[in-house]
Order: C-alpha cells, then sequence, then structure tokens
C-alpha cells in the first residue's frame, strides 16, 4: 500500500549513516522487542506484520524508533486476534495490574521459509526487458513505489517459486509465484540527476512485472 513507510527513494530524510561495528541490538529491550515478534507466528504471518507496521499512524512512524513501530505492529496484531484489550497495555504501563489469563494453547511459533516447489516454467528469463507495473493496491505489497511503471533488466530467475505476500498478509492464501532480480539504471529511477553510474537491483514477484522494451540505458555493470 502507499503510505510513509514506503520511504525507499524518497528524499529529505538525510544520509544514511552507517556505523563501525554496529551490535546487533543498541538496547536489552530492542532484543526482547524483536524475540516477541518472532514469537508472533502464531498470530500473523511475517506479511500480516508487516502489514500492521504500515498501520502505524504517519507520525508515529516517523517518530517510532524502529523496534518501537514492530512492538506498535505487535500490540496491534493481540488487540485485533481478541488477546488483549485495546489500551491494555498503556495502562498497566501507568501502574494497572494484568489480568492473567488462561494459556493460548499450541501455537506455531516463528516464520516458516516463504520457499515453494515451482510448478511451471517462469514468465522471463535472464536479460529480457521488463516493465514493473504501476500497481497501488489499498493493501500490503512489496512493489516500492519508486520502481513502478520503471524499465529494467532481469538480472537473475530465482530459483522455485515464494509466498505472495499481497496475498498472504490478507489470509488470501500463499500463491507462490517465481521471484526476479531486476536491474535497474539510477537514470530510470531517479532522473537524469541521479548520481553518476548508479544501479539498483531489486527482487520482484512475477505479477510485479509485464514485458518491456529495452531501457535506453543499461544498467551498469
Amino acid at each position: 500500500m502507499d503510505g510513509i513507510h514506503d520511504m525507499g527513494g524518497m528524499r529529505g530524510f538525510g544520509k544514511v549513516e552507517a556505523e563501525v561495528n554496529e551490535p546487533v541490538f543498541h538496547t536489552r529491550w530492542e532484543g526482547r522487542a524483536f524475540a516477541l515478534m518472532s514469537l508472533a507466528g502464531g498470530f500473523a504471518n511475517v506479511d500480516a506484520g508487516r502489514h500492521a507496521i504500515e498501520q502505524i499512524p504517519p507520525a508515529d512512524y516517523l517518530s517510532l524508533p524502529y523496534y518501537g513501530r514492530w512492538l506498535r505492529a505487535l500490540e496491534m496484531q493481540l488487540v485485533e486476534a481478541g488477546v488483549l484489550e485495546d489500551g491494555e497495555l498503556a495502562a498497566h504501563a501507568a501502574g494497572a495490574p494484568f489480568e492473567r489469563r488462561e494459556p493460548l494453547g499450541d501455537r506455531p511459533t516463528g516464520s516458516p521459509t516463504a520457499s515453494r516447489r515451482l510448478e511451471r516454467a517462469p514468465l522471463y528469463r535472464v536479460g529480457q526487458a521488463v516493465r514493473t507495473r504501476n500497481l497501488h493496491p489499498p493493501g500490503h505489497t512489496r512493489l516500492a513505489g519508486y520502481v513502478r511503471a520503471r524499465r529494467g533488466v532481469v538480472e537473475i530467475v530465482h530459483p522455485g517459486a515464494w509466498v505472495l505476500p499481497d496475498s498472504n498478509a490478507h489470509d488470501r492464501g500463499e500463491q507462490p509465484q517465481p521471484v526476479y532480480s531486476v536491474g535497474f539504471d539510477g537514470r530510470e529511477l531517479w532522473g537524469d540527476d541521479a548520481e553518476a553510474g548508479t544501479a539498483v537491483c531489486i527482487d520482484l514477484f512475477e505479477s510485479y512485472l509485464e514485458p518491456g522494451h529495452e531501457p535506453d540505458r543499461e544498467p551498469d555493470r
């Protein structure tokens, strides 16, 4: 879906600063947030979790740290699943007693692999020109806004098939399909003022693509 979370290619957010010897987690609560979200497979799959993050209001999304967004999304999922009452965590943080509940029973944990067997040949081949579709779905998608309606060249056809996030996030089935690594010249994505020699390879699901004419400029190798 379109929203503030789709920040790829956006201007105005400054340079990405690489932190030397960056730790996996900067504080203890980040590691606990990671563990909690990893265990949330019993309530939602990874695609539904990403879609929950997309539902965070823009002002909150920009003000929350990375793992803060994870926690906000997890709370939303647990409320939707009926495990928590709306506002219950805030009340508990303010000092209200936490209501003990009966165990929920066995639930799957973690996120199973999204790889599946491919029952047919991929539609596209390495070296083929493609064009991304100009999709604006109301729900979850992994097709970033800045790469829509752009011409590229298939660089890699990934083996097998992969669960389609657009359907899996909304309980519409896995609908596995091929995934391709598509190369784009930077000027195709951002115009002639793009940094010289820039090229980007993006993994894209087959339904995001359509046959295209050769781009004016091949991605730099």
